[in-house]
């Protein structure tokens, strides 16, 4: 299968006759955090640049910009000013349902899988169904986030009402979160998070974890992917192998360095509170992987068609994926 995945990444598609590639790309640097690790490597490393040199392509500049949160990123990569985009699989899914017969949105591949983590400090919270009129779950994005999706999951299983959870939460980043629930503060009872930012709030003995993402999905879940257009695979097909080979090399060299990329995940933020060996730490965790290989996509998809969030239902992951990662062993 790993022999099928490499000659996958040697597939290109036509670009139009005389067409020249762009000599700029331009990507979003992500939300932060360990799922985002393997565009900070790429951007270190200069990667993206490294294969297109190798793809003929040897003046690409690669310029890395921070413009928000996905509802952003997405309105960007529609307009235009982004060429590639890193989001959760919730917001990758719908962005390709909204763009089908269109813009024709698809994933690259996959960038990591990881749980996230349901923390709190309140002693009356046990299991997710004893929040309260009272209590608050901090998110990045109402209804719409992997948390808020893996919420509404949990409900339809068990209560058959989707909704239940949704009017409990509120919408915060996860550093803010982080510091409110650590403080006590009467803005969140409990936060939805992921690494490092869970292991953060687990330093502090009052904090638990009262759910975890991949005990929902039943597995290993994609927790970052990264996606583009038809339009610039199809006029750039060698910047779109090249971004491919990157990201696979980035993963590569996290896991077989991981004291480089504690160090550079820390040098990214101005949060003091991980020395390198809790964040090597972080990173050993075998829940925690770097892989392109999409991992319970179709499980999200079916959910958000069942519910409505989604108009079309693909009949398998490779629907959403261009076809340079089909050999992957994805679900």
């Amino acid at each position: 299968m790993r022999n099928l995945f490499f000659i996958a990444l040697l597939i290109t598609p036509i670009a139009a006759v005389g067409q020249a590639e762009v000599s700029e790309v331009r990507i979003p640097t992500g939300a932060g955090g360990v799922g985002f690790l393997p565009l900070l490597v790429m951007e270190k490393h200069q990667l993206i640049e490294k294969h297109a040199k190798d793809a003929g392509i040897p003046n690409l500049k690669v310029r890395w910009i921070n413009i928000g949160g996905p509802a952003v990123m997405n309105d960007a990569l529609l307009s235009g000013s982004a060429d590639f985009i890193t989001a959760g699989p919730p917001a990758f899914i719908t962005l390709w349902d909204r763009t089908a017969g269109s813009a024709g949105i698809k994933g690259v591949a996959a960038m990591s899988s990881m749980p996230m983590y349901l923390n709190t400090r309140a002693d009356h919270l046990k299991k997710l169904d004893d929040v309260t009129e009272r209590d608050k779950i901090a998110v990045t994005a109402i209804k719409v986030s992997i948390p808020s999706i893996i919420m509404q999951m949990y409900a339809r299983q068990k209560y058959g009402q989707p909704a239940r959870f949704d009017k409990y939460t509120v919408t915060m980043t996860h550093p803010d979160a982080v510091i409110a629930l650590l403080a006590g503060s009467s803005a969140v009872d409990a936060h939805f998070t992921s690494p490092p930012f869970a292991q953060r709030e687990k330093k502090d003995p009052r904090v638990r974890t009262i759910m975890l993402s991949d005990d929902v999905m039943g597995g290993s879940t994609t927790f970052t992917m990264v996606s583009t257009t038809t339009k610039f695979r199809d006029r750039n097909p060698g910047i779109y192998g090249a971004v491919l080979k990157a990201i696979d090399e980035a993963n590569r060299m996290i896991a077989s360095d991981r004291k480089s990329a504690a160090e550079l995940l820390l040098a990214s933020t101005n949060d003091k509170g991980f020395t390198v060996k809790e964040i090597v730490d972080v990173l050993s965790d075998p829940r925690i992987r770097f892989t392109t290989t999409p991992e319970n996509l179709m499980k999200y998809a079916a959910f958000m068609h069942a519910i409505g969030s989604i108009r079309n239902s693909p009949a398998s992951w490779k629907d959403m994926f261009f076809p340079e990662i089909h050999g992957a062993p994805g679900s």
